[in-house]
C-alpha cells in the first residue's frame, strides 16, 4: 500500500458518520481559502510561499494528487487576488468553518486527526480530493 493510501486510510478511520463526510466536504475547502486568505491578508506571497511548501508535500505523496492540488490552490489564489475585505471575509469563514469540524466530530464522536499528527491538516483537503479522482477512476 502506498504512502497516500495509507494516510487517506488513517484519515477516514475518523470520517465514518455520513453527516460529519457532509461537514468535511463543505468546510476543508472553505478552511483551505480561508487559511491561504489570512496569510493573502499578510503578504500574497506568504499565500503563494504556503501553497508551494504544500504542493512540495503533495508531490511527494502523489504527482496527480499535487496536481489537482495545484488547480486548486491556483483557482483559491485567483479569488483571493479579487476579493475586497480578503482579511475580514477569511476571518469570518475560517472560525464558521472550524466550529463546523468540531461539530462533525461530536457527532463522529471521534476527535480530528491532526490531533494524533498535524500533517493531517494537510492531508483533509487530499483526501476530499482523492474520492474525486477515484469517482473519475483517476489514478493517484
Amino acid at each position: 500500500m502506498s504512502a497516500i493510501d495509507q494516510l487517506f486510510d488513517r484519515y477516514g478511520e475518523s470520517h465514518q458518520n455520513p453527516f460529519n463526510k457532509r461537514v468535511h466536504w463543505v468546510c476543508v475547502p472553505l478552511i483551505t481559502f480561508s487559511l491561504l486568505g489570512l496569510l493573502w491578508a499578510v503578504t500574497p506571497w506568504l499565500a503563494i510561499g504556503f501553497s508551494l511548501l504544500s504542493l512540495t508535500y503533495y508531490l511527494r505523496l502523489s504527482p496527480p494528487i499535487a496536481l489537482g492540488m495545484l488547480l486548486v490552490a491556483g483557482s483559491m489564489l485567483l479569488l483571493l487576488s479579487r476579493l475586497p475585505y480578503v482579511l475580514e471575509v477569511s476571518l469570518t469563514i475560517f472560525v464558521l468553518a472550524w466550529i463546523g469540524q468540531f461539530i462533525g466530530h461530536k457527532v463522529e464522536g471521534k476527535k480530528p486527526s491532526f490531533f494524533e499528527d498535524i500533517k493531517f491538516l494537510l492531508v483533509g483537503p487530499a483526501w476530499l480530493l482523492g474520492f474525486i479522482y477515484r469517482q473519475y477512476r483517476i489514478a493517484y
